[in-house]
């Protein structure tokens, strides 16, 4: 596995990779998925390197810890940042590069251009994070044209931007060359349930103990909305379950459409569950679908 840091090799070593056999990419030559990370990986980035190995010839993987999605106060300094540990994950996943600018390579002095995304970009995590959809949006759009890859993929976990990107990417005509497919990949748990983050890592064991109330405090509302309890009534419900067991507060607990994210105040076939609360200094998010989620778990 190369590491990149500088955008002129990255596009002669990705035009290598494309020489280096035909593939069934929309590009010439060998296919290319992208995966799109800011580092501290684990099993649910793994997941996506996965996916991406069995869907194209070559994958790159990037990491970069991006200033423009981060507000005022929140935890740009601290988020962990382990390259080494991360590069020697991707290498043994099989990942043929991995492209890791610096900032100013991304951000050069002079700078001055913003992507916003209307509409999918508000409320939730868009409301309590201003801005913070404008930088994701913006840093992808770089990312597509500086890698040109034949797909991207990214976890179903941050359903939010998930949205948010695929709206762009059509917005903006990039899900024709470069880039033709964006897959979304599903949220991988740990053993009680809990979906996997790196800001995981901030809790403290008893805070990372009460956790695991999220995702079933969740699964208990979608239950009740399925029995025929009102959703307002389901949802505050879930919210003081969260209270009474160890978090600080409930940023949101709302019912969307899964397409538009648009409210929802009854079940529809696209529905799905969004939930965000801070536990210590850690802010959890988590969504699921009211079709599958009031499943047990296999």
């Amino acid at each position: 596995m190369q590491t990149i840091t500088r955008l002129d090799m990255l596009r002669s070593e990705i035009a290598a990779l494309r020489r280096g056999g035909a593939g069934s990419g929309a590009g010439t030559g060998a296919s290319v998925a992208l995966v799109p990370t800011m580092g501290a990986l684990h099993e649910g980035h793994l997941s996506l390197i996965r996916a991406a190995r069995g869907q194209a010839d070559h994958v790159v993987a990037s990491i970069f810890v991006n200033p423009r999605q981060f507000g005022a106060g929140e935890d740009l300094d601290a988020y962990p940042r382990q390259m080494e540990r991360d590069a020697a994950l991707l290498e043994a996943e099989g990942v043929a590069l991995l492209w890791a600018p610096a900032p100013e390579e991304v951000y050069p002095a002079d700078y001055a251009t913003n992507i916003t995304v209307s509409g999918v970009s508000a409320g939730l995590c868009g409301a309590d994070r201003p801005g913070h959809f404008d930088g994701v949006a913006t840093v992808v759009c770089k990312l597509f044209n500086q890698v040109r890859p034949d797909m991207a993929l990214f976890g179903e976990k941050d359903w939010q931007q998930l949205a948010v990107i695929r709206r762009m990417a059509r917005d903006l005509d990039l899900t024709q060359p470069p880039v033709d497919a964006i897959h979304g990949i599903a949220t991988v748990r740990e053993a009680d349930d809990v979906a996997m983050s790196s800001r995981n890592a901030y809790l403290t064991p008893e805070q990372r103990q009460n956790a695991a109330t999220l995702p079933r405090a969740m699964r208990d509302a979608i239950v009740a909305i399925a029995a025929g309890t009102p959703v307002g009534e389901a949802l505050d419900t879930l919210r003081t379950t969260l209270l009474a067991n160890g978090f600080d507060s409930v940023d949101y607990a709302e019912l969307r459409d899964a397409d538009t994210l648009e409210g929802l105040d009854h079940p529809g076939g696209n529905a799905r569950l969004f939930v965000a609360a801070r536990i210590g200094g850690t802010r959890l998010i988590d969504n699921m679908a009211l079709s599958q989620a009031g499943l047990p778990r296999p």
